[in-house]
């Protein structure tokens, strides 16, 4: 573990806001040269505090109106191999995020669809086929709030 310090704080949570700043931009907001910047930028990228950068696309922009979170339980633990499910989940365009968790459910599944006929034909077509799948339970996203992120600004 590196030791992060005040200024380290300050560009991450800039990064948060817009990770396509410039490093003299990031600068100036937190009272830094450009050269320092970047390098400050390169130690946390090296270390592993920064992991990467991501583009997030609207999905309701490219005609997926409904989320949905599903709740999945493995019918036969042992028989099926975690792997086998993940791999098999993984290769569904329409799911978004897979999230091995500890509770009711095994996975947790955010799953995006053009309206919910779409969303049905995805369930029963492709993700109740899947290797081992049991019990499944579907919330769709009604609003979501954006948090702060760890370090107090916007996630991700």
């Amino acid at each position: 573990m590196i030791e992060v310090d005040a200024i380290d704080h300050a560009l991450l949570r800039a990064l948060q806001r817009d990770a396509n700043q410039s490093a003299g931009a990031l600068g100036r907001q937190v009272g830094l040269s450009q050269p320092a910047t970047w390098r400050r930028i390169k130690r946390l990228q090296e270390t592993g505090v920064i992991t990467g950068r991501r583009l997030r696309l609207d999905a309701e922009a490219l005609g997926f109106a409904v989320t949905v979170f599903l709740g999945v339980k493995l019918a036969t633990k042992g028989r099926v191999s975690l792997e086998d499910f993940e791999r098999a989940v993984s290769a569904i365009p329409e799911v978004q995020t897979v999230e091995h968790v500890l509770g009711l459910y095994d996975y947790r599944l955010r799953v995006v669809a053009r309206d919910l006929s779409d969303f049905e034909r995805v369930l029963r077509r492709r993700i109740m086929t899947l290797p081992g799948a049991g019990d499944v339970e579907a919330n769709v996203l009604l609003s979501e709030e954006r948090r702060p992120g760890p370090l107090g600004g916007p996630p991700e």
